[in-house]
C-alpha cells in the first residue's frame, strides 16, 4: 500500500506545461450564458467546461491550428477553429433535439461523447433537473430508460438497473463526487437520504450493468455518479423552497416541505469555497396491509394469524390442548396459535426527514487545473427501511470526509465514510418484546389454553355446538383471556414499555440496533495520454479499502470489539481510435483482492464504430467479466431476525456466534439432555438439515459451502444514431452468472449429529431445533437478458421522447426451487415524456408517463405479486429573469391510483407541490 501511495504521489508532480491558451464565452440564441458547457479538443481527450457566466479558458500543449467541439445538453454541438495562441472565441449554441453529443466521464473515466461511449450510459443534467416533473431530481431519474426506482418510503428510494435488487441493493454503486455513498454497515445506498442537494448537482450519470473492470467489486449491476458544481464555475447564493401535500388513503392529506440553500464564492483564481444545506420533512407512506402471510384471505379471527404489517403475531406455537388438560388424545385436539400483534402504525413514527449539509474548500495553488479539494458531507435522516423486518430509522447519520488532489490527467483521493444508526429500531421485535415484557410467552399460551379447554368442552357438552362452532367460541375466549390486561397503544403503560424496548439493543428483550460501522478508502487514477503525445488514452489506477464493523453485537458478531478487514485492487485501460477516428477500441483489466478470497481479474473489451457520411450512426459491442464480493453482513452478521438466526460465513465468524437454547422437557426426561444447550454458528453450515426437506417430511442433512465472490460475464451490443430530428439509442445485453450469492435456511438440531438417523431426528420431532439463514453460493446456471430502445425528437418546439425496457430471467426453477434470486423487476416497462421548455416567453411545461408490467417481488420480508401500474407526472414552470427565479407547480401520480413497488411497503399516493428556485 505504501508503494502504491508513493507511485501516485510521484505522478502528482507530472504536470504538463500548456503552450496554447484559448478563451471564450458560450451563449444560447437569446444571448444567455450557458454554464457547464463542454469544450473538448477534437480528436483528443482534453477539455474544460464553462463557468456560471458561460466563460472558459482552455490550455493545451497542442499547437494551432486545431478545432474545439463545444457541446451542452439540449443544444446542437459547435466546432470552432483555433488558428492562433491567445485566441478569443464567441460561440452561440442553437437549441437542438440531439442528446448524444453531451460529454460523459463515467463510461471510460475520461471525457467522451455519449454517442461514442463503449457501453450504455444515461445522463441527467441541469436542464433535466429544471424540467423534472418529480418532486425531487432524484425521483426524476426513474424516467430514464432502463432505470427502476423502488420506493421504500418518502425519503428513501432505491435505484436499480437490470434486475436483481431489494431495498438493500448491494449490487448497485452510487458515487457522490467520487465517494462511495454506501452505508458501511447496511451495505447499500439509502437513496438520496444523505446524498446531494439538487442545487449543487451539475450532472448525474448512470451506467447500467457490470462495470467492475474500472470500478471494482461494488460496480456489479450498475453505477450512479453524481457530480457537484465547482465553486470556481458556479458562484453566488442560490436557494429553493418547495411546499405541498402528500395524499394517501391510509395517511390522509399531509403537508410536505423541502428547502435548500447553496453559497459559493471564489476569493481569487486560487481559492474558492461552497456550502450547502437542504431540509425535507413530511409524512411517510403508511403501511397498513392486514394480509395473512401464511393464509391469504384469512382475517384476524384466524388463531394463527400473521399479518403483513402486523407485528408480534410471528410468535406462535402448536398448542396441544389434550396434553395440557391431561385428556385422551383427540378429545379437544390441538391448534397453531399466534400471539396478538400490533399494527405498524402503533410502533412507528411516520414523520419523514432528510437533512443534508456539506462544505468544500477548493485550492488551485498555481491558478490552473491543478486542484486540492477538502470536502465534508453530513446527512441525517428519518425513514422506514424494509429489510428482513421493517425498521424505524430515526436520526440516522452518515458522514463523508474527503481530501482529493487532481488535475485533468490524474486524481488521488482518500476519504472516510461512517454511519451512526441513531435511535433506529426493529418494529417487529419492538412488538414481540413489548408483548413479552407485559406477559411471557409461556404464561400467555397457558392462559389461552386454560380458557380454551373449558369453553370448548362446555360448548360441546352443554351448548350442543358442533366441534367447529365450539372451537370458534373457544378461540375467542382463549384470546380474550390471554389478552386481559394487554398494553394498549397510547396509554402510559404502553409508552413506558415501548421506550424500554426500543432503547434495548438485545433482541431477546429489546429492539434497538446499534451501528457505528465505517470504512476508509483511497483511490487514484492517472491518464498518460499527454505523455505519449495523445497517441492513445492510457490509464492506470488502484484502490484500497478497510472496513471497521462496529455494532456492539447487535448486527455483527462484534460483541467483543470492532471487526476489521480490507480489500484492494488495481486496473489499466487503453483506448485508441483507428480508421479516421471512426473505430474506437477500449480494453481494460482490473485485479482485486479481498483478504478472505483469492484475487480476481475483471477484463473488458469493446469496439465502437461510427458510420455514415455525417458520422451520425454508431454501433458498439462489448464483453466484460465482473465480480461481487460478499458484503460485510454476508461475512460477519450474527442477528436473530425472528424467523431465523442470520450467521455470516467468513471463516473467522463461524465460531463467534454462540447462543443458548432451552430444550424440551420431554428430551430432558426421556433422553437425559440438559435443560439448555449452546449452539455455535458453525453448526448452521456443518450440522444441519435443509428446511425444505424438513417441511416435506423427509429430513436431509446438508453441508453448506462457505460464501465466495459472485461472478458475471456480460455481453452488450448497441446502436446510437442522429437521423434528422430523431435521436435513437438502443441496446441489448446478456448476463451469465456463476457462484450466485444466495441464502439458504437450515435447521440445527439441539442434540445429535445431522444425518445420524437417530438422536438428531428425535430433536426434530421434539421441536428441539433452530432455523438459521446461511450465506453461500448457488451452483445454478443463472442468466438474464434484455434491452432498451429510446427515441427522442422535436415536433416544432415540443420535445417528445419514448422508451421501452425489456428484462428476463433465465433459470431452471424446477431444478432449483429453493433459490431466491430477488430479480424483482418487471418484464416490460414503457416511459414517455412530452414538454416544451419555452412554450412562450419564460414559460415551459413537462409531462412524464410510466407504465410497469406486473412482476414478482421476492425479498426476506415478504414475497408476492406486484400489480401493473400507470403513473402520470406533470409540471409547469415560469422564469422571472429579473429576480433570477423559476417558479414551478407540479404533481406526481396525478391519476391518483395508489400503487406499490414492493410487498410490505406503504402504497404510494400522490404528491402536489409548488416550488420557488432562486438562481438555480
Amino acid at each position: 500500500m505504501r508503494r502504491l501511495m508513493f507511485i501516485f504521489l510521484m505522478l502528482i508532480g507530472i504536470v504538463s506545461n500548456a503552450q496554447t491558451t484559448v478563451q471564450g464565452k458560450v451563449v444560447d440564441e437569446n444571448s444567455q450564458p450557458i454554464p457547464g458547457a463542454n469544450v473538448v479538443l477534437v480528436g483528443k481527450t482534453e477539455g474544460t467546461v464553462t463557468d456560471f457566466d458561460g466563460n472558459f479558458t482552455f490550455n493545451t500543449s497542442q499547437a494551432p491550428p486545431f478545432q474545439l467541439r463545444i457541446t451542452s445538453i439540449g443544444f446542437s454541438d459547435f466546432v470552432a477553429n483555433v488558428t492562433s495562441n491567445n485566441q478569443t472565441l464567441s460561440i452561440t449554441l442553437a437549441e437542438a433535439s440531439t442528446l448524444l453529443d453531451e460529454i460523459v466521464i463515467s463510461a471510460s473515466r475520461t471525457p467522451e461523447r455519449i454517442f461514442e461511449s463503449p457501453v450504455s450510459v444515461e445522463r441527467f443534467g441541469l436542464k433535466e433537473i429544471k424540467n423534472t416533473t418529480s418532486e425531487s431530481f432524484y425521483g426524476g431519474l426513474q424516467n430514464l430508460k432502463g432505470v427502476d426506482i423502488n420506493t421504500n418510503s418518502l425519503t428513501f428510494q432505491s435505484i436499480n438497473t437490470r434486475g436483481f435488487a431489494t431495498f438493500a441493493n448491494n449490487r448497485f454503486l452510487q458515487l457522490v463526487d467520487g465517494m462511495d455513498n454506501t452505508a458501511p454497515g447496511l451495505n447499500f445506498v439509502l437513496g438520496n437520504l444523505v446524498g446531494m442537494s439538487e442545487l449543487d448537482v451539475q450532472s448525474v450519470e448512470i451506467l447500467p450493468g457490470a462495470s467492475s473492470a474500472l470500478y471494482g467489486a461494488g460496480a456489479f449491476n450498475g453505477i450512479l455518479f453524481m457530480s457537484s458544481k465547482s465553486p470556481f464555475d458556479f458562484q453566488g447564493i442560490s436557494a429553493y423552497a418547495k411546499g405541498g401535500v402528500t395524499v394517501q388513503d391510509a395517511a390522509g392529506n399531509n403537508f410536505y416541505k423541502d428547502f435548500g440553500i447553496r453559497a459559493a464564492h471564489a476569493f481569487s483564481d486560487k481559492v474558492a469555497v461552497k456550502a450547502n444545506l437542504s431540509v425535507l420533512t413530511g409524512e411517510d407512506w403508511h403501511a397498513n396491509s392486514t394480509m395473512d402471510l401464511n393464509n391469504p384471505g384469512a382475517d384476524r379471527s384466524n388463531p394463527a394469524y400473521d399479518g403483513l404489517n402486523i407485528y408480534g403475531d410471528e410468535v406462535s406455537t402448536n398448542l396441544n390442548f389434550d396434553a395440557a388438560a391431561g385428556l385422551p388424545s383427540g378429545t379437544v385436539g390441538s391448534a397453531v396459535i399466534s400471539r396478538t400483534g400490533y399494527d405498524e402504525a402503533d410502533l412507528a413514527d411516520y414523520g419523514a426527514e432528510s437533512v443534508k449539509s456539506d462544505f468544500a474548500l477548493h485550492y488551485r495553488p498555481f491558478a490552473n487545473d491543478f486542484e486540492i479539494i477538502l470536502n465534508s458531507r453530513i446527512g441525517r435522516g428519518t425513514t422506514i427501511y424494509q429489510g428482513a423486518n421493517r425498521y424505524a430509522v430515526s436520526g440516522f447519520t452518515m458522514q463523508q470526509h474527503k481530501l482529493e488532489i487532481k488535475n485533468k490527467n490524474f486524481f488521488l483521493r482518500g476519504y472516510i465514510v461512517s454511519e451512526n444508526s441513531g435511535d433506529a429500531y426493529d418494529t417487529r421485535f419492538a412488538a414481540i418484546n413489548i408483548n413479552r415484557l407485559w406477559k411471557s410467552d409461556v404464561q400467555w399460551f397457558t392462559d389461552y389454553a386454560s380458557a380454551y379447554i373449558p369453553t370448548y368442552l362446555g360448548g360441546i357438552q352443554q351448548g350442543g355446538l358442533t366441534p367447529e362452532q365450539a372451537s370458534e367460541q373457544a378461540h375467542i375466549a382463549g384470546r380474550q383471556s390471554a389478552d386481559t390486561g394487554r398494553l394498549i397503544p397510547g396509554t402510559p403503560a404502553f409508552e413506558s414499555a415501548f421506550n424500554q424496548v426500543t432503547n434495548d439493543g438485545d433482541l431477546t428483550t429489546g429492539a434497538k440496533f446499534i451501528d457505528k460501522t465505517k470504512f476508509r478508502h483511497i483511490n487514484g487514477n492517472y491518464n498518460f495520454a499527454h505523455l505519449i503525445d495523445n497517441w492513445a488514452d492510457l490509464q492506470v489506477g488502484g484502490s484500497f479499502r478497510e472496513y471497521v464493523l462496529n455494532s456492539n453485537g447487535t448486527i455483527f458478531t462484534d460483541i467483543d470489539g470492532p471487526i476489521s478487514y480490507n480489500e484492494y485492487g488495481a486496473y489499466v485501460q487503453l483506448q485508441k481510435k483507428f480508421l479516421d477516428d471512426r473505430l474506437k477500441f477500449t480494453g481494460s483489466a482490473r485485479y482485486d483482492k479481498n483478504e478472505f478470497f483469492d484475487g480476481f481479474v475483471s477484463p473488458r473489451l469493446s469496439l465502437a464504430y461510427t458510420a455514415g457520411e455525417k458520422r451520425n450512426h454508431n454501433l458498439r459491442v462489448s464483453v466484460q467479466q465482473g465480480f461481487r464480493n460478499p458484503t460485510t453482513q454476508d461475512l460477519f452478521i450474527g442477528l436473530n431476525a425472528g424467523r431465523a438466526i442470520l450467521v455470516g460465513s467468513a471463516p473467522a465468524n463461524l465460531d463467534r456466534d454462540v447462543r443458548t437454547f432451552n430444550v424440551s422437557q420431554s428430551a430432558q426426561d426421556n433422553l437425559g439432555v440438559p435443560a439448555t444447550v449452546q449452539i455455535v454458528g458453525r453448526a448452521a453450515y456443518e450440522n444441519a438439515y435443509s428446511t425444505s426437506s424438513l417441511q416435506a417430511g423427509t429430513p436431509q442433512a446438508v453441508n453448506t459451502p462457505l460464501v465466495k465472490p459472485e461472478e458475471i460475464t456480460a455481453f452488450e451490443v448497441g446502436y446510437r444514431a442522429q437521423v434528422d430530428r430523431f435521436t435513437i439509442d438502443l441496446s441489448g445485453y446478456y448476463n451469465s452468472y456463476s457462484d450466485f450469492l444466495a441464502n439458504t435456511t437450515t435447521a440445527v438440531p439441539f442434540y445429535g449429529e445431522a444425518g445420524d438417523g437417530g438422536l438428531s431426528l428425535l430433536a426434530l420431532q421434539n421441536g428441539d431445533y433452530q432455523i438459521y439463514q446461511t450465506y453461500t453460493n448457488s451452483d445454478a446456471a443463472i442468466n438474464s437478458y434484455g434491452g432498451t430502445v429510446g427515441v427522442d425528437t422535436k415536433i416544432g418546439n415540443f420535445d417528445f421522447g419514448v422508451n421501452y425496457t425489456y428484462a428476463e430471467l433465465d433459470i431452471d426453477e424446477g431444478k432449483y426451487p429453493d433459490l431466491r434470486t430477488n430479480f424483482n423487476t418487471p418484464k416490460h416497462k414503457v416511459k414517455a415524456s412530452f414538454g416544451n421548455a419555452a412554450l412562450f416567453k419564460n414559460f415551459g411545461f413537462n409531462v412524464n408517463y410510466r407504465w410497469s408490467d406486473t412482476y414478482y417481488w421476492e425479498a426476506s420480508f415478504a414475497d408476492g405479486d406486484i400489480p401493473a401500474f400507470t403513473v402520470l407526472d406533470a409540471q409547469i414552470n415560469y422564469s422571472v429573469p429579473s429576480i433570477k427565479s423559476v417558479f414551478k407547480v407540479g404533481g406526481s401520480n396525478l391519476l391518483g391510483d395508489e400503487y406499490y413497488t414492493a410487498i410490505g411497503t406503504g402504497n404510494i399516493g400522490s404528491i402536489y407541490y409548488v416550488s420557488w428556485a432562486i438562481n438555480p
